[in-house]
């Protein structure tokens, strides 16, 4: 066996216990991305019986949350939506004494006509099964993990998938960049399952990259950096395993503690039906929010003084703030994409190609693409997996006889770990279990596809 066939068979092995360990995790993650990725015509649909309202006899956007209110006794409000369009009914977002919100939807007659619970509205109860198993933070670390070395995966198959002289057989792409459809089963779900992974690959790792900084561990650490480094201008707008960033405690606990400030009749806050009014022309985005004085999220401060009329559409790069004074309602301030730091705008660009929402319906069909490609890569996996994997074993590749020389590989293995922290975790533990467990039960060595007598030195 020369050195490319132990590389190879090294390599491989690699391959396969990634690809086995991430193999749940990634059709979770593309089933639920996958909807995820339809969150505005998700969002719209639950909303049906709210839209296409009456539009005769409206009232002000004063009466809407007046009547909001009332319906919530003692509840304050956090924010406004703008209808869609004429016959949408208002989204008024009211605050309870327990801080918990409801969204509160107002006809243009000032009718109440329903109310969800934020918190359990469908792409919201998504999101949080998509990024954190609905584990909090610990499930965050297991999706992060999952994620990195579904990159091991990803780099190895690409490895295994090159083609080489020996390889080709002078098939020419056959196999390669379509699959053989006449060869037997065998053959075609080895096919579909080299070829798909070569095509969605590209795809596939963006989408891993462009999830890490919502990750727990390498969003926090990411944050650290950038703070450390004086790389910050304004607070990020993008949790951190389902958190709020930490820079963004101060501003949450400031809004919890002033969003209870109530605006009597009388006092010198413009009413925010002229808040609408001047919101109304400026054709922000969808969806456009607008906040009283001293209520804020945790990505915009609160202002005593102002009102804030923002466009929270997932297509990060358009969104803007505008700002005007709570006593004259004269425009103080406007922010948008381009003032941010480069590298949140580096960062606001990869969110919105996640989500699927960068360039409208081509993205979301590019990401549908890729985790349907991912799906039909680990279905293909698992049929390879069975219809090779012995009786009474995991039915892992046998290593090289001769240990493989792998130095550029360790190299992009240590430069991995340096970059994902969980990847550079796991190794450890892995390297610690190999040493320490395994010599001590040679039974489930060779299960895993280690032979007992190949154990006592350094198996690749």
């Amino acid at each position: 066996m020369d050195t490319r066939a132990h590389l190879y068979r090294t390599i491989w092995r690699w391959h396969f216990y990634a690809g086995l360990f991430v193999m749940p995790f990634i059709l979770w993650l593309a089933i639920t991305g996958s909807i995820y990725l339809f969150k505005p015509q998700i969002d719209r649909w639950e909303e049906r019986s709210f839209r296409d309202l009456p539009t005769a006899h409206r009232v002000s956007g004063d009466e809407q949350v007046a009547r909001a209110l009332a319906a919530w006794p003692s509840a304050t409000l956090d924010s406004y939506r703008l209808p869609r369009s004429e016959g949408d009914a208002a989204l008024v977002s009211v605050r309870r004494r327990d801080g918990a919100t409801r969204d509160v939807f107002v006809s243009p007659q000032g009718r109440v006509v329903g109310d969800l619970d934020p918190e359990w509205r469908i792409t919201n109860l998504v999101f949080k099964l998509h990024g954190t198993l609905l584990m909090g933070e610990k499930g965050s670390w297991l999706v992060e993990l999952a994620g990195s070395w579904a990159i091991v995966m990803i780099l190895t198959g690409l490895f295994l998938w090159w083609p080489t002289k020996d390889q080709g057989g002078g098939r020419g792409p056959a196999g390669v960049v379509w699959p053989r459809l006449r060869l037997g089963r065998r053959t075609f779900w080895r096919d579909i399952h080299a070829v798909t992974g070569f095509w969605v690959s590209g795809f596939a790792l963006v989408l891993l990259v462009t999830g890490l900084p919502w990750a727990a561990v390498w969003g926090s650490a990411f944050a650290a950096v950038r703070a450390e480094l004086g790389l910050v201008k304004g607070p990020q707008d993008w949790t951190i395993g389902g958190k709020v960033p930490a820079t963004a405690g101060h501003d949450a606990h400031q809004h919890m503690a002033m969003v209870g400030m109530d605006m009597p009749a009388g006092s010198s806050t413009v009413p925010i039906s002229t808040i609408i009014a001047k919101a109304v022309p400026l054709n922000l985005p969808y969806p456009v929010l607008i906040r009283p004085p001293g209520a804020s999220d945790w990505e915009t401060p609160a202002s005593a003084d102002r009102w804030t009329v923002k466009s929270d559409t997932q297509d990060r790069p358009l969104r803007v703030t505008v700002q005007f004074d709570a006593g004259t309602g004269r425009e103080v301030s406007r922010s948008g994409f381009a003032d941010k730091h480069p590298i949140d705008r580096a960062v606001g660009y990869g969110v919105a190609w996640h989500e699927g929402q960068l360039f409208g319906w081509t993205n979301q069909l590019i990401g549908l693409f890729t985790a349907t490609a991912l799906v039909t890569l680990m279905v293909s996996g698992f049929v390879v997996w069975r219809r090779r994997k012995p009786e009474g074993q995991l039915g892992a590749p046998p290593p090289p006889a001769v240990p493989a020389k792998i130095g550029g590989v360790v190299a992009i293995v240590l430069l991995l770990a340096a970059l994902l922290p969980l990847l550079a975790a796991s190794l450890i533990l892995l390297w610690l279990f190999d040493r320490l467990v395994l010599p001590r039960l040679p039974r489930l060595g060779a299960w895993l596809g280690i032979p007992i007598q190949n154990h006592q030195r350094k198996i690749p």
